[in-house]
């Protein structure tokens, strides 16, 4: 994706969208136990620059503090998982399925892959990390 690129994304009700502008990160997918339970499966993401996410509809967006480094956004009326702030970095991850429309992306890697769950299996292909 270019410097030029611009992506929209949406919780499932609309009550949250967002425009992405700048270069993102190809897809990562975590298995940790807390991007499983906020998700119901494991959580794939995409990340951009803090200075490239345009939040253009905020009515349902809430924030958790799922840590006291990082915090998830999500909608509070239909429950879609949106976003994953580490407080400290310049970035913020976006669920890779919130995307409006072709992304372009592909799946770089998948994290804490010794948390998965029992019932499924991590494809082949992408790099696979046991913790972050």
């Amino acid at each position: 994706m270019s410097d030029d690129d611009e992506k929209h994304g949406s919780c499932l009700c609309g009550a949250v969208t967002f425009t992405l502008n700048g270069p993102l990160r190809s897809s990562v997918a975590c298995h940790c136990r807390g991007c499983r339970k906020t998700s119901g499966h494991y959580w794939s993401a995409t990340e951009v620059a803090r200075k490239g996410l345009f939040i253009t509809n905020e009515t349902g967006l809430r924030w958790f503090d799922s840590s006291p480094q990082t915090r998830r956004g999500f909608c509070q009326f239909c429950g879609s998982s949106l976003f994953w702030d580490w407080h400290d970095k310049d970035t913020v991850s976006v669920g890779s399925g919130t995307l409006d429309g072709e992304t372009g992306l592909s799946t770089l890697r998948h994290t804490c892959c010794a948390e998965k769950g029992d019932y499924y299996e991590i494809e082949e292909g992408p790099v696979k990390f046991g913790s972050y």
